[in-house]
């Protein structure tokens, strides 16, 4: 027997339309890319979202092609993520942070029939324009004032496009199983993979966000997410904050310390999320300063694991709950995130902080299991360690074009290439990626505790560990680690420090103190180019 209820599909258009009825004056506020502050009300944002609808619509843009951008989070890339997803096409954010041929092989493997960008990619587009075999269009992302010169003789103006139509546009309808987006990995092996998400699962994974043991947003909320918005969807905040009528604070391309306190200052921002790089620079303006953010209330963070001395500093700092998450493209990309349960009430705070350097623990919507060598399930006991292997709802199924299909188990499960174990209360704690675990003399070391060891160090900014050759063991752990402005360590005392947190034979062979360290794409220490250099 079938339900007698209303068969309305979960499509992207339907949020920002829920938004302008009944938060219509809640603003979208953006550092552009021009310079100033610009603010608007999500019933603008709809106006002008449906006003780029029928502008794509005019340009041959059809169900099911490409649009690709290159574009920092701004307000005006927030109106692509409704009117190209709205018309049946595909919006493709392209991250602008990879090497200008893998943007262009993205684009290409894509197929992109319209490239919007910003006028920061002027210089990038011309370069890359004669290697993009499918784009049709070129649309630079601001008013006919601002086009860079540089770009190319063809190339439209977002502004002119918006003007040239009217608001009065109704969405088609879409199946909600439909492709809404695609976003690429980072591609830190081999060529990026293709995530191809969908009107209902991304639908779905907003609604998740917003719960109370999730991102506990509400129209009570400031959002400034210093994700990027080509990065994972800004981690699905564009969709979350008008969800629930949020206000929207868009940091564009400015994510350097003082931009970003600056800007939560002034819009007084509840709620930040990043990755950990991104906080080790606002605090450390906050110490020069002698400032706090008194409206924050929580931050999220996630990315790459924070250190306990991290998560120490954010709350001191900024008065806010540190809430870490743990995802990936592949899962849209929320996985877990590190809420208490009520048993949890009046804990002394180093085991608060214990529990929060855990990835975080299930919710509804993503299946979790941890699978041995063998290839059977390992039990839930916080210390079994295995491969960490996901499914559900806004979990990728297969990459774009059916790339890396190895990776999709027969029994409909993602090999997410984590290492983890999962304790009795479904907490996660990622012990380290397959490929960064140091493996020596026929066991493992981790990376991730060896670093949050030596971050406990006051003088500590950031450190990665990696496994360097060793004729015995295979492989001995190498400690790099850059200092925090004014501070000074010897790389004995360093050592010294990690070896009474860790076990004995964890301690590294040589701590090495570096200026800086390599950062990927997405935020995250590239540690395949350390163990290149290391044994180079």
């Amino acid at each position: 027997m079938l339900a007698l209820m209303m068969d309305r599909a979960l499509s992207l258009p339907s949020i920002l339309e829920y938004a302008a009825t009944y938060h219509g004056d809640r603003e979208v506020v953006t550092r552009t890319i021009e310079g100033p502050i610009h603010r608007y009300g999500y019933a603008d944002a709809l106006a002008r979202a449906k006003r780029m609808a029928k502008a794509l619509i005019a340009l041959g843009v059809k169900p099911g092609d490409r649009v690709a951008t290159l574009a920092w989070s701004t307000h005006r890339h927030f109106e692509l993520y409704f009117a190209v997803s709205g018309i049946g096409a595909v919006l493709h954010t392209v991250n602008p942070r990879l090497h200008p041929d893998q943007i262009a092989w993205v684009a290409n493997h894509a197929e992109d029939s319209v490239l919007m960008f910003d006028i920061s990619f002027g210089e990038l587009v011309r370069d890359i324009a004669p290697q993009l075999s499918t784009v049709k269009t070129l649309v630079a992302m601001t008013d006919r004032a601002h086009l860079p010169p540089e770009a190319p003789a063809r190339t439209l103006v977002y502004e002119e496009l918006i003007d040239a139509q009217s608001p009065d546009f109704e969405w088609p309808e879409v199946d909600e199983r439909s492709a809404s987006g695609l976003c690429y990995t980072s591609g830190t092996t081999g060529n990026p993979k293709g995530v191809l998400y969908g009107h209902r699962s991304t639908v779905l994974h907003a609604m998740a966000l917003v719960a109370p043991d999730a991102f506990n947003l509400s129209a009570r909320d400031a959002v400034l997410p210093c994700a990027q918005m080509y990065h994972a969807n800004a981690w699905c905040t564009p969709y979350a904050a008008p969800l629930v009528g949020a206000k929207l604070i868009l940091p564009g391309r400015m994510l350097d310390g003082p931009s970003i306190c600056d800007l939560a200052v002034q819009e007084g921002a509840s709620f930040l999320l990043g990755v950990p790089t991104i906080w080790v620079g606002v605090l450390d303006h906050l110490d020069k300063v002698g400032q706090k953010l008194t409206t924050v209330r929580t931050v999220a963070i996630g990315g790459s694991a924070p250190t306990a001395s991290l998560i120490r500093r954010v709350e001191s700092q900024l008065g806010a709950t540190v809430r870490q998450i743990w995802g990936m493209t592949e899962t849209s990309p929320m996985g877990v995130i590190n809420t208490p349960l009520a048993k949890h009430a009046g804990e002394d705070a180093e085991a608060v902080v214990q529990r929060k350097l855990k990835q975080g623990r299930g919710l509804w919507g993503v299946d979790l299991r941890i699978v041995g060598d063998d290839g059977q399930e390992l039990p839930r006991d916080g210390a079994s360690a295995g491969a960490l292997q996901v499914r559900g709802p806004w979990v990728s199924s297969a990459y774009f074009k059916n790339d890396g299909a190895q990776a999709f188990l027969p029994d409909g499960w993602f090999d997410t290439g984590d290492i983890a174990t999962i304790d009795a209360d479904g907490y996660l704690r990622l012990t380290d990626r397959a490929k960064d675990v140091i493996k020596s003399g026929g066991e493992w070391i981790s990376t991730l505790d060896l670093e949050d060891a030596v971050s406990s160090h006051p003088a500590v900014a950031l450190a990665a560990a990696i496994g360097v050759p060793h004729p015995k063991w295979d492989e001995r752990p190498l400690l790099l680690v850059v200092l925090r402005p004014g501070h000074e360590a010897d790389p004995e005392a360093l050592k010294a420090h990690v070896a009474e947190r860790v076990a004995k034979w964890w301690t590294p062979d040589e701590v090495r103190i570096v200026e800086t360290l390599p950062i990927g794409p997405t935020g995250k220490v590239l540690k395949r180019e350390l163990r290149e250099a290391a044994t180079s």
